[in-house]
């Protein structure tokens, strides 16, 4: 069977995020503008996507005015810098089975990451979830971490985030 291309649904896809610190966690969303894979018989061989980080959500925070000044937060330069940088991305470099080797870029800033997916193709649709752990001090963020700040106690935020990642793509 030859290379087939599939195009991401963006409505259909997801990636909710999980930021952890010493006092718990919070959740939300970013949307996947778009993207393409490219399977050989059912496995992927290639494929990148386009992050949109303007479209980042709060999920746990139900008050308006602690979601609204958290998100301020998460969208200044202490965090994604969304105003400069609208875009993540991240492109596949190598495929192992069901682990993926990829460059993720952040802020014009790329590093490797690796990661676990399930696969599954369903006629012309194919759907793909793994999670991606992120260090965020790599991309800059070093706001409240214990690498670059002494003495944060029950401030501290942790360096990594988890990305869930769910694509829904349908075949060109």
């Amino acid at each position: 069977m030859e290379n087939q291309q599939f195009t991401i649904l963006p409505s259909q896809s997801n990636i909710d995020w999980t930021g952890k610190k010493v006092t718990g966690a919070h959740n939300g969303t970013i949307a996947i503008k778009e993207g393409q894979f490219i399977l050989n018989e059912g496995q992927i061989t290639k494929g990148s996507f386009i992050v949109d980080t303007t479209s980042i959500k709060i999920l746990d925070i139900t008050d308006p005015d602690t979601n609204a000044q958290f998100l301020g937060h998460l969208i200044s330069d202490d965090f994604f810098s969304t105003e400069q940088f609208k875009e993540a991305s991240l492109n596949i470099i190598a495929v192992s089975g069901n682990h993926i080797n990829a460059e993720l870029t952040i802020k014009d800033i790329t590093h490797p990451v690796d990661f676990d997916t399930v696969v599954n193709l369903a006629g012309d649709t194919f759907t793909a979830s793994g999670k991606i752990i992120i260090d965020r001090t790599k991309y800059g963020m070093k706001f409240r971490s214990g690498n670059f700040f002494q003495n944060l106690g029950d401030t501290l935020i942790y360096n990594d985030f988890e990305l869930n990642v769910s694509i829904t793509a349908k075949a060109e």
